[in-house]
């Protein structure tokens, strides 16, 4: 158990992407000194022999793998967040993490000084404030604050940083200074009564701090000290040296004994003439502030001196106390008396010191008469606190009606405190969570109303090992009998804390407990949470609630102006101030969010009103106010200055004076001109922060934009531009004047959320959030060559999967459960006959057709025709999931779950195309089984045989299971050998006559996960070795040119997945390691442009593709792998828009050429025969040369040629037989003469 020593505890289109596109910023190759990144080397496929090359997935936005620290992981849900930078590319790469959030960053003599509500910050216990080396990336915690940091003001040249929020530390409260010298240094109005949201330094040179208090001040001690009293009953009650004697041995006889009765089980004794010492241990930590011990007269005995030891730190305490004898105010500490006078029922020791503690002994060392002995021992506090565990809170012998207590509904178990202050209850819940799940009611004890600071506490997730299944809570209250403020406004909380923390729930009135009414603060869970936490648990904790009083000097109304010249504050000099007399204006409870400072003005933002003002309004530096057209008709919650622009986010749709309407939550401020201007048309909820960043979207120069986070879903449409969906996260590209969802450009993919950024030089800026990035937004779709690009489509998902927790990507257990879950594009295909240039996508997805209309599934881009996009019609299910396409002819076969009609006729897992006339053709009967599926549709080659695979019985009423053979000349189904049956998942042919078939299989009855078909015999058999694969085959391709090697993956009985080659005679498993949750949905070899070192699995000149989500110990999720026969390497990321991982299912070419490089030259076979041409050729010039010569020798020696006339021949020439000729031509030479 971890006890403070401190009085609180701690919390806590088909276009490549140029490379001016890239989202980075213009000198951003590395980050100058501080931070530099390791480049990853080009992969090198070569796709030159391959034509077209598309990419097929579920996915938003897509990305080489091109440096360390890329990723695909998703932005975190549970409201932690990181330190991010930049990396050369432009994508954001984390480089501390956060258990909660950060809220605000300076710089502060060369470190970075960090707070908010996190207790850990790169794996170091830092409660709400830290700081961090961005040279070495160290974090140093900066010690003894308690609480929340919501702002920060470094101010370098005062040599300390200013520092607000709602926590305590040293004697301040929500405002406190850190000095150069490693220490806190109050301030001299010891900080607010409520908490600081902003601090921000005024044209004047004063200090605004800006936030939810109403003066300055601390907490106070109540006017009733030491009310609560600490619950002894329920502690371990034990003694060292007590007699022997019956009814005076237990050490718990003084327990909850208050009126100092003396005798048998009322007295606790010690052994004759004995010291000795009554100790008491405790589940829960406490700061006591009076001890009341009962003196015993039993039989002339009694104590005579004593001393308290608290543990753990194992400390003799120091009291004060008033002498019965004297009533002199006396202190003592290792000898502290009683006194022997029968009339002094109790004495009172009041601690000089507050120490925590969770045991302590008081150790007897002189008595009266035989020897010492108690009759009662009593420990107060002053601190108020409810625990959820009943045991903890006062008992039933405290002097007061209305106890502190809680109340518990739902499966709660008590769990050990570890390093917290107590035990606290926690309860595992299923998900989806329901509201009412379970809750806990907590009670205090107030014994008078008046202001209190609410908290509640909550014990860190690393000791239970929680961490990844908490998420958030709803708290609630009612803190008075009657009033406008009666309850407390529900709030919801995260409890993902690594460590220990509280949070301020409110500072307000709270009425004292009595028999008609007990103030409470209830906790439950918030439903839902599918999405946030992983698993199917949910778990929640309840451990206290805390009150304190507040003591304040009034007079503010959230706003403060400090010079800091000062060294006294002065109350009575509030309204010689600006801003002071500016916050007396407002209405009660206003409170200011935000404050932004500019060389002659202040703007000040937040939730006011005042006869001239609302929500937001700025003061020059004469001390002026100015109205801002009125100000706004909601409140002002971030502000971001940029010149003379101020763009401001909350919850707003127009000026108070109605001159603006549509802002949407977010406009600009032109102070030039006096003007507020719409971003657009806005967004439909609340925006939360408005932080710059830069993007490079069309040339080398950086184009400012501002991101937008909060709780808002879409994009408001505005002139040409419809609504767009989004997930609390915008970006505004200023130059543009839009969204940069709204431009027709190729933009990257950036989704989660910022809340702050830090520029350290003109080239090098951090920001605080959690945000997934890839470099090209593409939704399940792109191209590939040099780079990734887009399709001419606009691809969406589908409301029911868009609405599922489920991913993806599956372990395909079976061809059910996968099509369950798939989305996204699976498989594409490219049609080129004819001159035509069609790209075929087909999946499970909604696209935007030319005509307007929605695709559902199947897509066809004609690009001989102006890109114009087209799809199947309302033929089709709209429910169906394409998994494979395969073109023969000018018909397209698309297999899958496939539901519908086409021409009249039933469709059942295929469909048949005709991509000339753009229509169905007359269909193949329709396979059945039960939930009919095919996964693989292949042509044989040197044929327009169609062969089919997956999991159904018959097709029509043929039996035909596990792969069926569709005759496109007979327009029939014929079974192909008679021996397979099973679920196939994966086929590829090996030449023209043997198909592989891979998947949960049995030839002749026989369990096997791979097998080969002779087309030549019609005959299935049993993949040579196939006994040796540990599990159903999920993917296979060809692993040489020869195609009689080959490559496969799938899963283990346990659900881990393997690779594996066969290289011609024996099976070989790849050495690689793969996470439990890799799921191989392809694979491909690849040639290469360059080399790797050869292994016996790859050559060095190729490399194999992985596709799917490929679990890489160390790394994490990649969307395709390469393996080069040693190690895997990530080769592209993927994310979904709302920031979770995405996946690639395959990648599709215009030419199988895989194993063809550019530089591997003109085939052999060509080389030869254009040899042996040049030969003949060469032979041919020397015979025409012979001959010419020799005519010439003959013309000239007056050669005169034989007559040629057939007259002059012979008559008694006869012709030869043909027969006889051809005869002779067989006979051989003749044999050697016979001697």
């Amino acid at each position: 158990m971890k006890i403070s020593l401190r009085q609180s505890f701690a919390t806590r289109s088909n276009l490549l992407m140029p490379s001016s596109w890239l989202l980075t910023l213009a000198s951003l190759s590395t980050l100058s000194h501080a931070l530099t990144f390791n480049s990853i080397p080009d992969a090198g496929l070569d796709t030159s022999q391959l034509g077209r090359v598309g990419i097929a997935g579920d996915f938003g936005g897509i990305s080489l793998y091109q440096y360390e620290g890329q990723t695909e992981q998703p932005f975190n849900t549970n409201g932690s967040q990181q330190i991010l930078t930049r990396l050369p590319n432009g994508l954001f790469t984390s480089l501390l993490e956060a258990d909660a959030s950060i809220q605000t960053m300076c710089s502060f003599k060369g470190q970075v000084i960090l707070g908010g509500n996190f207790t850990s910050l790169g794996g170091v216990q830092s409660p709400g404030i830290a700081s961090f080396d961005p040279n070495t990336s160290k974090v140093t915690p900066i010690a003894n604050l308690s609480g929340q940091v919501n702002s920060l003001f470094c101010d370098d040249a005062a040599d300390k940083v200013y520092v607000g929020g709602s926590f305590r530390a040293a004697d301040s409260t929500n405002a406190i200074t850190w000095n150069s010298s490693n220490s806190w240094a109050s301030l001299p109005f010891a900080g607010f009564n409520g908490p600081v949201n902003s601090i921000t330094k005024a044209p004047s040179g004063h200090i605004i701090f800006g936030g939810s208090f109403t003066g300055l001040g601390n907490t106070s001690t109540p006017r009733t000290p030491d009310s609560q009293v600490i619950n002894l009953s329920t502690a371990t009650i034990q003694a060292t040296s007590g007699t022997t004697t019956a009814g005076f041995s237990d050490p718990k006889n003084i327990v909850c004994k208050t009126d100092g009765t003396s005798g048998s089980g009322n007295t606790w004794l010690l052994a004759d003439n004995t010291a000795g010492a009554w100790k008491a241990t405790f589940n829960f930590g406490f700061q006591p502030t009076k001890l009341r011990l009962y003196n015993t007269h039993q039989d002339g005995r009694g104590t005579k001196t004593w001393r308290f030891t608290a543990q753990p730190i194992n400390g003799i305490m120091n009291f004060t106390y008033i002498d019965p004898a004297t009533q002199q105010n006396l202190t003592c500490t290792s000898e502290c008396p009683l006194s022997d006078d029968t009339s002094v029922e109790y004495q009172d020791f009041h601690f000089v010191n507050r120490i925590g503690m969770n045991a302590f002994s008081i150790d007897v060392s002189a008595w009266y008469g035989s020897g010492g002995g108690l009759n009662g021992v009593e420990l107060f506090q002053d601190d108020i606190f409810a625990f959820a565990i009943n045991d903890f809170n006062e008992p039933s012998c405290a002097n007061t009606s209305t106890p502190s207590t809680a109340t518990a509904t739902g499966p709660w178990t008590t769990t050990a405190s570890g390093q917290s202050n107590s035990e606290y209850l926690s309860a595992e819940l299923s998900k989806p969570v329901a509201s009412d799940a379970a809750s806990v009611v907590f009670y205090p004890d107030i014994r008078e109303s008046g202001e209190y600071i609410i908290k509640l506490y909550t014990p860190g997730c690393l000791q239970d090992n929680t961490c990844s299944t908490r998420g958030q809570v709803n708290v609630s209250g009612t803190l008075t009998a009657s009033g406008a403020n009666r309850t407390l406004e529900s709030r919801i909380l995260y409890q993902t804390n690594e460590y220990d923390k509280y949070d301020q729930l409110l500072i307000g009135s709270v009425d004292a407990s009595s028999s008609s009414f007990r103030p409470s603060i209830t906790l439950t869970p918030v439903p839902g949470q599918e999405q946030s936490i992983p698993g199917d648990k949910f778990v929640m904790v309840a451990q206290r609630v805390g009150f304190e009083l507040l003591n304040s000097t009034g007079g503010l109304n959230g706003l403060f102006e400090y010079d800091p010249s000062s060294t006294t504050i002065d109350v009575a000099n509030f309204s010689s101030s600006a801003f002071v007399k500016l916050g007396s204006s407002f209405s009660n409870n206003s409170a200011v969010a935000s404050l932004a400072a500019s060389s002659d003005r202040t703007f000040v933002g937040g939730n006011f009103t005042s006869d001239n003002v609302q929500n937001i309004v700025a003061i020059d530096k004469n001390g002026q106010t100015i109205a801002l057209d009125g100000g706004l008709n909601g409140e002002v919650l971030s502000m971001y200055l940029d010149g003379d622009r101020l763009f401001v986010g909350g919850r707003f749709n127009n000026t108070r004076e109605g001159s603006t309407s549509g802002l949407g939550n977010v406009a600009v401020y032109d102070s030039t001109a006096n003007q507020w201007a719409a971003l657009g048309a806005g967004v439909d909820g609340t925006v939360t922060s408005i932080v710059p960043t830069t993007l490079n979207l069309s040339s080398s120069t950086a184009e400012d934009v501002l991101t937008l986070t909060g709780d808002f879903t879409h994009l408001l449409g505005f002139g040409n531009n419809t609504i767009v969906e989004v997930n609390g996260f915008a970006v505004w590209v200023k130059s543009q004047s839009n969204w940069l969802q709204n431009l027709n450009t190729t933009v990257p993919l950036v989704s989660g959320v910022l809340s702050t950024s830090l520029a350290l030089s003109d080239n090098e800026t951090i920001y605080a959030g959690s945000i997934s990035s890839q470099l090209l937004q593409a939704n399940d779709a792109a191209t590939f060559s040099d780079g990734f690009g887009k399709f001419p489509i606009n691809i969406q998902l589908p409301a029911s999967v868009s609405n599922s927790s489920t991913s993806g990507i599956s372990k395909r257990a079976s061809l059910l459960n996968s099509t369950n879950t798939i989305a996204g594009v699976v498989a594409g295909a490219f049609y080129e006959s004819g001159g035509r240039n069609i790209t075929i996508l087909g999946g499970h997805f909604v696209a935007n057709a030319s005509n307007g209309s929605a695709i559902y599934n199947l897509a066809l881009i004609d690009g001989a025709n102006s890109n114009t996009v087209t799809g199947l019609g309302t033929e089709i299910s709209i429910d169906s999931v394409f998994l494979s396409l395969a073109v023969q002819g000018d018909n397209l076969y698309a297999g899958g779950r496939v539901n519908g009609t086409a021409q009249g006729s039933d469709v059942n897992g295929l469909i048949s195309y005709n991509l000339v006339s753009k229509s169905f053709n007359n269909q193949p009967p329709a396979l059945v089984g039960d939930n009919v599926t095919v996964s693989s549709v292949n042509v044989r080659p040197d044929s327009s045989d169609v062969y089919v695979g997956g999991s159904f019985d018959r097709a029509g009423s043929l039996p035909c299971p596990s792969v069926c053979l569709f005759s496109t000349s007979s327009s029939q189904w014929n079974r192909p050998g008679f021996e397979l049956g099973g679920d196939v998942n994966s086929m590829m042919w090996s030449s023209s006559s043997v198909l592989f078939a891979g998947g949960n299989l049995t030839v002749n009855d026989t369990a096997t996960y791979l097998a080969s078909y002779d087309a030549s015999g019609n005959h299935w058999s049993a993949f040579s070795g196939a006994s040796d694969l540990p599990g159903p085959v999920n993917a296979l391709t060809a692993a040489n040119s020869g195609r009689n090697q080959v490559w496969v993956a799938g899963t283990r009985s346990n659900g881990s997945t393997y690779l594996m080659k066969y290289d011609g005679s024996s099976w070989k498993t790849a050495a690689v390691a793969l996470d439990q949750t890799t799921v191989v949905r392809n694979l491909q070899m690849f040639t290469i442009t360059g080399s790797h070192d050869s292994s016996d699995l790859i050559a060095s000149n190729q490399v194999l593709l992985l596709t799917g989500s490929i679990g890489i110990p160390g790394f994490g999720t990649a969307s395709s792998a390469i393996f080069n026969g040693t190690t895997l390497q990530p080769f592209a990321l993927t994310s979904n828009a709302d920031g979770t991982t995405g996946s690639i299912s395959r990648i599709f070419v215009q030419n199988d050429n895989f194993f063809t490089s550019s530089s591997s030259g003109m085939p052999k076979v060509f080389v030869a025969l254009i040899g042996l041409a040049i030969s003949l050729g060469i032979m041919v010039l020397i015979v025409l040369a012979g001959l010419a010569l020799d005519r010439y020798r003959k013309k000239r020696e007056g050669y005169v040629p034989a007559p040629t006339s057939m007259f002059d021949r012979g008559s008694g020439m006869q012709r030869i037989p043909p027969h006889e000729l051809l005869h002779s031509l067989n006979q051989g030479r003749p044999g050697a003469p016979t001697v």
